[in-house]
């Protein structure tokens, strides 16, 4: 399961040197990897410097985060893409350029990350970059064709910093018949798993997606199932630029939530109406269903109904809170799951920080213990880019990651991202090839150690 290894005991650990050097064995896998994430509402570039290692191929995955900080997304990048967006007119010309542009935005935090912590790129084995996503058509309708479009080009990115890269995860799932998101199964399962306890990872980004994972007991990492819960933080986010002109981007600690008084109609309205919170998983979603447009309808029905901006905001907080419970209560009992039964959610996401939304979590699961994610040893706000280290790692070695049994295909993905060679790619090959060697394929990893818990970040 997802444990932290014992303390290291004379300054040495297991494959490391006493200068924290990793010490490198001919047939295993050891490698440093930058893993990078931009989510939905632009706030920064999640950067997580992740060190990996693996005995053999069925040996338990030892991993550590090594450095993690969030670089800001330039204004004149984060401006100019929220109001495409929103208003979805765009042309191939400038589509194009933003791809190189946005390419350049991550080579370029590759090199903030690296100067800010007196990182050697040299030191980085491989980078694995989400990119930003523009549009994400996951469920699509009649005539559509599923796809996935995240922008920031691998090739510039390895180019730029001479660290292999790779890209696109999202369309690599979608090409073996999945729907693209959440990606986040693999990390929330080997962090999560527990012999006995039913625990249950809840993320609230821009959008709010939901792993379980039950006891190893009962299937664990076999048996998890996800999806995309609806809107996160996407709606109240947008809520504050409006009320603020764009001065504030967000609710710190949900501080004009609890100022307000909920209109409970204007939440169950909603709730009950949307499509697809009352469809059934497997589901992903985004901005395209739940942006800037669809909360600014909200507003106007709350300013219609006499709501102060703190009481819009404080309706709007409990949609998102409301119908994370919702989604337990409606679908987990159809894959024979009682969310009454689940001992532990951890939070994860910048919602997890908003009192409102975990004190409505607490008093709508009294029988769950909320915790932070960080409990793990890999703090909540780099468990994405996280996950996307390890997918790249994945990638290069062609091992097919865990796949929750909710999905639309089960089929194992042996193409996870699109590879960008670096200057060490001959030696990462070289790595990867002797990494079980002779063969034919490489089991999915359902076990994974922390070596040492990351204490350093502090949001």
């Amino acid at each position: 399961m997802g444990s932290i290894s014992p303390t290291m005991q004379n300054g040495t650990a297991n494959g490391h040197q006493s200068n924290g050097q990793p010490t490198r064995v001919a047939g295993t896998l050891d490698l440093t990897v930058l893993g990078m994430n931009s989510g939905t509402a632009m706030d920064g570039i999640d950067c997580a410097l992740v060190h990996y290692r693996q005995e053999s191929p069925t040996s338990p995955l030892h991993m550590r985060v090594l450095k993690y900080d969030e670089i800001p997304v330039p204004q004149k990048m984060k401006k100019p893409i929220l109001q495409m967006l929103r208003e979805t007119k765009t042309t191939p010309s400038l589509m194009s350029q933003l791809n190189v542009q946005l390419g350049d935005m991550f080579a370029d935090a590759v090199h903030e990350f690296c100067a800010k912590h007196q990182v050697d790129r040299d030191s980085i084995d491989l980078i694995g970059s989400h990119g930003q996503t523009i549009w994400l058509l996951s469920m699509p309708k009649e005539g559509e064709t599923r796809s996935a479009f995240c922008l920031g080009e691998g090739t510039i990115m390895s180019a730029k910093t001479g660290i292999t890269t790779v890209t696109d995860f999202r369309q690599a799932e979608q090409s073996v018949g999945r729907q693209g998101a959440p990606l986040v199964a693999l990390i929330d399962g080997l962090l999560l798993r527990h012999p006995t306890r039913m625990r249950l990872c809840q993320n609230i980004g821009g959008i709010a997606n939901l792993c379980l994972i039950p006891p190893d007991s009962q299937g664990g990492v076999d048996a998890m199932v996800d999806w995309d819960c609806g809107p996160g933080n996407m709606f109240i986010d947008a809520a504050m630029r409006h009320f603020t002109d764009g001065e504030m981007e967000y609710d710190k600690d949900g501080a004009w939530a609890a100022q307000g008084t909920v209109c409970q109609r204007i939440v169950d309205d909603f709730l009950n109406s949307n499509d697809y919170i009352n469809r059934h998983p497997p589901k992903t979603t985004g901005r395209e269903v739940f942006g800037d447009n669809e909360c600014q309808e909200i507003i106007y029905d709350c300013l219609a109904a006499g709501l102060s901006k703190y009481d819009t905001l404080a309706t709007i907080t409990r949609i998102t809170a409301q119908n994370i419970v919702r989604q337990y209560r409606t679908f987990l009992p159809s894959y024979k799951i009682d969310p009454e039964h689940i001992v532990d959610i951890y939070m994860c996401g910048g919602g997890a920080r908003n009192p409102e939304i975990i004190k409505y979590l607490k008093a709508a699961m009294p029988n769950a213990v909320i915790r932070k994610l960080d409990e793990t040893g890999v703090p909540a706000d780099a468990k994405e880019a996280v996950s996307f280290a390890q997918q790249a790692v994945e990638a290069v070695l062609g091992r097919a990651a865990l796949v929750p049994i909710n999905s639309d295909s089960l089929e194992p993905n042996l193409i996870s991202g699109k590879i960008s060679p670096g200057k060490k790619w001959r030696d990462l090959m070289t790595m990867a090839a002797l990494f079980g060697e002779g063969a034919s394929s490489l089991p999915t990893v359902k076990e994974m150690v922390v070596d040492k818990a990351y204490t350093d970040w502090m949001p």
